[in-house]
């Protein structure tokens, strides 16, 4: 266990929101004497990296529960799989049988990707399969199971009991046109086999049914079951009930239906769990990231170029401010959970809980000495036209033979993440600089300099050379755009690595081999 006092005191939010909610609960949890967290997904479309923030960010306040308090909890993660779909996602291949079966439970419409019995299966199997790489701990729950098997049919009379009081806290927020049709529960058609929005003629709360009013013919239906399902503001705010939920997180664009639940959830006889509201995810042109679009980056796209941890790291950071999240945002990400990673083995015990890898690595974050950042690493495959981790260990090894890849499992899995990325991010976008007669000059006396240079010296006197020939080469007021010059010319982008460090690693021959070659002296 941590100190207690340390615990007290910081600012990290996963222990301070678990402070606050082991305060305000207190005698809910200390009754049950567990703490029940729950997250939830829509799965009208392919999980994303938003789903991916919840599960991840909750998972971290368990971490931060186990450190103040033995205590049991579990993480509910939800899918409200017998929604009917009212939107074709942009996404998904063979969509011609979704726009067939709009308005129909996702689990009753054929899977598009023809692996399971349904779309909302489909949906649902990705769900689990990425939590599980990322080896969160979770109990996972189906809208469609626990209405059809009944194991939300004594929370639904007790809906219908308090019918009216739920009526009376969702209709004001209402626009005058829903009023009319607006009812908390919804009936599964018998004819077409969709989830119906239609007006209640009567309620009938001795025999558990409504009676709906179907385009002007009498639909008569069973609240229990699965007959019907809950209009989804007021099925939060039961899931909650039933569950006995203690805390859930949520987008910033659902406060207002959130605390429409949490009335409700009162009405029904229980204290609403405490809430968070998290910033949205964004992609690069500053939409919010949609599951119907698909727009943003996709896990799978997030792994191919970097490692769960850098994700996770990424979540950890700042929820409360809006993020954007597209392949340009990973090499940043990666590097600042490498200078967490060298940080964390010399700062204070007060500050190593603040320390991001802290909640990534539940306490324990790796020992490795970090090599290089990324962003080097990058520039390095670029420069040594390795296109496999073993002919990029080779150049790696042909100056660093004490760097062996059994000793640095980070860098060696960040060799395989820089390949790809290079080819598919950075390759395609390269535009090397043609130097005019002064710029050419300049670079022609860098060369000059490094000529003379031993390859054992200290990547700082480098950096100082470096300062040196650009100050006398006319960039004293900008030496910036020195800067800008060799990694333009040499790496074809506007911003690289540091270049001392890079020269004395990458070697000092082999640089002046590359910068000769782009010059073509």
């Amino acid at each position: 266990m941590l100190e207690s006092d340390l615990i007290k005191s910081t600012s990290s939010w996963p222990f301070a929101e678990i402070r606050k909610l082991l305060k305000e609960r207190e005698d809910i949890i200390n009754k049950k004497n567990k703490v029940i967290f729950q997250t939830g997904y829509g799965p009208s479309g392919l999980p994303h990296i938003g789903t991916f923030g919840e599960v991840s960010r909750t998972s971290m306040m368990v971490n931060a529960l186990n450190h103040i308090r033995k205590i049991n909890s579990e993480i509910i993660t939800f899918s409200d799989d017998m929604d009917g779909l009212r939107k074709v996602p942009e996404n998904i291949p063979n969509d011609d049988v979704l726009h067939a079966n709009l308005g129909k439970p996702l689990t009753d419409i054929p899977d598009p990707f023809r692996k399971y019995k349904s779309f909302g299966e489909h949906n649902n199997e990705m769900l689990i399969e990425f939590l599980n790489k990322f080896k969160f701990k979770f109990k996972f729950k189906s809208s469609t199971v626990n209405y059809k098997k009944g194991f939300f049919n004594e929370s639904l009379t007790r809906v219908l009991d308090k019918y009216e009081e739920i009526m009376n806290i969702v209709l004001p927020t209402l626009r005058s046109e829903r009023k009319k049709t607006y009812s908390a529960f919804l009936p599964m058609c018998p004819n077409t086999g969709k989830v119906l929005e239609i007006p209640v003629l009567e309620i009938d709360k001795k025999n558990n049914k409504i009676i709906f009013d179907n385009k002007g013919k009498k639909l008569e239906s069973s609240i229990l079951d699965g007959n019907c399902k809950l209009q989804w503001k007021v099925d939060w705010a039961m899931r909650w009930f039933t569950f006995d939920v203690d805390f859930e997180m949520y987008g910033k664009d659902l406060i207002e239906s959130a605390d429409i639940s949490r009335k409700i959830c009162k009405t029904l006889g229980k204290k609403p769990p405490n809430g968070f509201a998290y910033e949205l995810f964004l992609d690069e042109k500053g939409e919010k990231i949609s599951k119907s679009k698909g727009n943003g980056i996709t896990i799978d796209q997030w792994l191919r170029y970097a490692s769960p941890e850098s994700l996770s790291l990424y979540m950890y950071q700042n929820p409360k401010r809006a993020k954007k999240l597209y392949p340009d945002v990973i090499p940043k990400a990666v590097d600042e959970y490498l200078s967490s990673i060298e940080k964390y083995s010399v700062q204070q015990q007060k500050d190593k809980i603040l320390n991001p890898v802290w909640h990534i690595h539940n306490g324990e974050p790796p020992k490795e000495k970090v090599v290089m950042p990324f962003s080097m690493l990058l520039n390095i495959v670029g420069s040594s036209n390795a296109k496999n981790k073993e002919v990029l260990w080779k150049f790696i090894k042909k100056f660093h033979k004490e760097i062996e890849p059994k000793n640095h499992k980070i860098l060696d899995e960040l060799t395989v993440y820089a390949i790809n990325y290079f080819v598919d991010r950075v390759e395609p976008k390269k535009k090397f600089k043609k130097p005019n007669k002064e710029e050419r000059l300049a670079l022609t006396s860098l060369i000059k300099v490094l000529k003379n240079v031993p390859q054992k010296t200290p990547a700082e006197e480098i950096q100082t050379m470096i300062y040196t020939v650009g100050k006398e080469n006319g960039y004293t007021e900008n030496l910036r755009d020195w800067f800008k010059l060799i990694y333009q010319v040499t790496f074809g982008e506007e911003n690289g690595p540091r270049m001392g460090f890079f020269i004395s690693f990458f070697g000092v021959k082999e640089t002046i081999d590359l910068m000769e070659k782009k010059l073509k002296i």
